[in-house]
């Protein structure tokens, strides 16, 4: 077996050949994003195509562009809000192929084909959808800085329950989930609301919930 002393590499050389590696986009079940070249000590940027909110977006993004600031960023989707930045407060939720992502936690290239809805996607003021009808009626937010995170995340929670999914607190694994307040507030509890608007949004997903059922 050859030992430290076959191999001329040093830790900064190391180092730059993995930051090289890093800025190639990931393959994805569509097909890899085209990267294209660049001159040293520029940007790899690549070609990216994915559906929003029902139209064909295509972009030339650097290929460490999360999908979070290729919508606020690119496309002028600002509805959904740029939090902590680190996944952790749920402000960037939307739903990519009907899963719940933050936003923030993925890059743009990864999604090559995807379908990607936002709170802009969801309703209208004119006419809105369901949920977003329920957290006004509710009082489901104060600042409203969490409150797109939080609708796009119960949309999804929502189908997650009819597919059969269950969470940490469902009791019996082999029966539907029981739609219960222990239930909405394990499922949202990767969004955080700092108002504490808690109860109010609990009570919009129940309404929601009972007209769906």
């Amino acid at each position: 077996m050859p030992t430290s002393e076959h191999f001329n590499v040093n830790r900064r050389d190391l180092i730059v050949a993995a930051g090289a590696c890093a800025a190639f986009p990931a393959m994805t079940a569509g097909g890899a994003a085209r990267a294209q070249p660049a001159p040293t000590g520029q940007p790899v940027t690549a070609s990216v195509s994915f559906d929003v909110n029902g139209a064909t977006k295509s972009l030339e993004l650097d290929t460490r562009t999360t999908l979070l600031d290729a919508l606020r960023e690119h496309l002028h989707l600002t509805g959904t809000k740029k939090g902590c930045d680190h996944g952790q407060c749920g402000a960037c939720t939307v739903i990519v192929d009907g899963q719940r992502i933050n936003s923030c936690l993925t890059l743009a290239v990864m999604h090559q084909g995807a379908a990607v809805t936002t709170i802009e996607g969801l309703g209208t003021p004119q006419q809105l959808h369901p949920m977003q009808a329920a957290f006004v009626h509710h009082d489901g937010f104060q600042c409203g800085y969490c409150t797109p995170g939080q609708i796009c995340s119960s949309v999804a929670m929502l189908e997650e329950i009819k597919a059969g999914i269950p969470s940490h607190v469902t009791a019996d694994l082999t029966a539907p989930a029981r739609l219960d307040e222990a239930e909405i507030r394990e499922r949202m509890s990767g969004n955080i609301c700092r108002c504490g608007a808690y109860s109010n949004i609990v009570e919009a997903v129940t309404e929601v919930a009972g007209r769906q059922g």
